[in-house]
């Protein structure tokens, strides 16, 4: 079934998970569609007695999963973050469903690392950690009542991945993406210049860099591309500087 796809390039990400025995039976639920890569950002308790009896042999998993303090060395050397999302958001990149999103994993994940990111049991993804996913993946449920469980969240998207991976045939990579911390540098790089250039005078801060991230996340960047634009933001400061430098000469200031 997973002759063409590396498993060890897939990581379930569970961000800021408030019972141990969801992350248990989450490790459950990898394991029996193959996946045992768990990365935990956060979580309130780990290890804990329920999630070890919630894993139901899936204790291997638990065992080898990643603690992590941030959401960055969470995703640290992935291309591809993949948001679950159980609302519709003002601003957001493509969302797609299970089906549609699993195969682009996929072929991620041939050559690549990929995450699948769950965000907290209570309110799932908060706009930051969903602003780090290029695409975000909504699970079709009953309209009045679509709230899943977390363990049932990963469920369904390993099995979803599981069947994908059953017709799917790799393709040629088009483009080289650029790793997560790449693409963080360069938004730091973009706020911290447009800061210094008084772009931000006449606009909200925090919404225009969503919108700038969703740009981005449609773009696709590869490494050379982002140190190019990088490049510019460096010129763009020096610029800036020499402006500013001229303006306090010619007025004494």
């Amino acid at each position: 079934m997973y002759k063409h796809i590396r498993l060890n390039n897939i990581r379930v990400v569970l961000s800021h998970t408030t019972h141990p025995g969801n992350i248990g039976a989450a490790a459950r639920a990898m394991k029996t569609m193959g996946l045992r890569n768990l990365y935990l950002i956060n979580p309130s308790r780990f290890p804990d007695p329920q999630a070890l009896a919630m894993a139901a042999g899936a204790d291997d998993v638990l065992q080898d999963a990643v603690l992590c303090s941030t959401i960055d060395e969470a995703l640290q050397g992935v291309v591809l973050t993949v948001g679950m999302t159980a609302r519709m958001r003002d601003i957001s990149n493509e969302v797609a469903s299970p089906r549609e999103a699993m195969p682009k994993v996929l072929q991620e994940a041939a050559e690549h690392p990929v995450a699948l990111l769950f965000g907290t049991e209570m309110s799932g993804l908060t706009n930051e950690e969903a602003s780090r996913a290029q695409l975000l993946v909504n699970i079709p449920a009953n309209p009045e009542f679509s709230s899943l469980n977390l363990a049932s969240a990963v469920q369904v998207i390993a099995y979803e991945l599981a069947a994908a991976a059953q017709i799917f045939q790799p393709a040629a990579m088009e483009l080289q993406p650029a790793t997560h911390e790449q693409v963080e540098g360069l938004m730091a790089h973009l706020e911290k210049t447009l800061y210094e250039i008084g772009f931000f005078t006449t606009q909200n801060p925090q919404r225009m860099m969503q919108r700038l991230r969703r740009l981005y996340a449609r773009a696709r960047l590869e490494p050379d591309e982002i140190n190019i634009l990088r490049g510019i933001l460096s010129l763009t400061t020096e610029y800036n500087g020499r402006l500013k430098e001229r303006y306090r000469q010619e007025h004494d200031v």
